[in-house]
């Protein structure tokens, strides 16, 4: 297993900030390398990467969440994957936000990206490119403020701006008045 831990400050609230981080479907438009994330549960995710020409499907669970504070998740299945983001205020208009994965490069060209030092690159700018997205925004597409502790949902029914997940959908689909 490989450790990847990156940290950025983001020129927004910390309740922005992590509200904009619950918008999993909202990934791909800035993490390289991912076309699809569908929420499939308050728990679970459905992810279609590309990268290197190579795709691939797999599931990942929101093993633990705490509104304000911490995301924390783990693949289901191949690629091998955990990791958790936390979040801290700076001040009242900035936050830190701290990542840290373990990973398991699959097969030789994997693992010599994971040496050469590819993947922590992709996720240092994958992390610059969310702080951009927030920044530009300056407000979250949506928010979902429950809890999960051992894999289980406890939701808290308050959802931010009036926005979240649409219990019809099961998963985030906010409108977005700025599209």
């Amino acid at each position: 297993m490989s450790t990847i831990q990156e940290t950025i400050v983001v020129d927004a609230p910390l309740r922005t900030t992590y509200n904009q981080w619950t918008q999993f479907e909202s990934f791909p438009e800035f993490m390289e390398g991912v076309d699809r994330i569908e929420q499939v549960t308050d728990t679970r995710t459905h992810w279609v990467t590309s990268i290197n020409g190579v795709t691939r499907e797999f599931d990942a669970e929101i093993v633990e969440q705490r509104p304000d504070e911490r995301v924390a998740w783990r693949s289901t299945e191949q690629p091998r994957q955990t990791g958790a983001v936390t979040f801290e205020p700076v001040d009242a208009e900035r936050t830190r936000v701290n990542l840290q994965m373990d990973y398991e490069p699959v097969g030789a060209v994997e693992k010599a990206g994971d040496r050469l030092g590819m993947i922590k690159s992709r996720i240092e700018g994958d992390l610059k490119r969310f702080k951009h997205f927030i920044e530009a925004r300056g407000r979250e597409t949506g928010a979902w403020r429950g809890k999960v502790k051992d894999g289980q949902a406890m939701p808290s029914g308050e959802q931010a701006g009036g926005m979240g997940r649409d219990p019809s959908l099961g998963h985030n689909r906010p409108p977005d008045p700025l599209s």
